[in-house]
């Protein structure tokens, strides 16, 4: 499974720093999801419930107020007011 660099940072620090297959989030204009190789692009982020897909297939599931995703050639970063992990 192919990966990329995922970044999530709060005004808390960051609350994940580490290879993704997959993320999901809900963009402006409706849900969006993010794998290896997405094209560059900048998208606010709304409130919502995310999940990140981990390289061996496992789900980690989080809430975030909305935030600033940025897909560039070499990482991902999602700048949030506030993300928390969901058990």
């Amino acid at each position: 499974m192919s990966t990329f660099k995922l970044v999530i940072s709060t005004p808390d620090g960051n609350k994940f720093n580490d290879e993704a297959a997959r993320l999901s989030v809900r963009g402006t204009e409706g849900d969006l999801a993010v794998m290896a190789g997405h094209i560059p692009f900048i998208t606010a982020v709304k409130a919502c419930d995310c999940s990140i897909i981990m390289p061996d297939g496992t789900e980690k599931k989080a809430h975030t107020d909305g935030g600033l995703l940025t897909v560039s050639s070499d990482e991902t970063t999602f700048l949030s007011s506030a993300f928390g992990w969901i058990e």
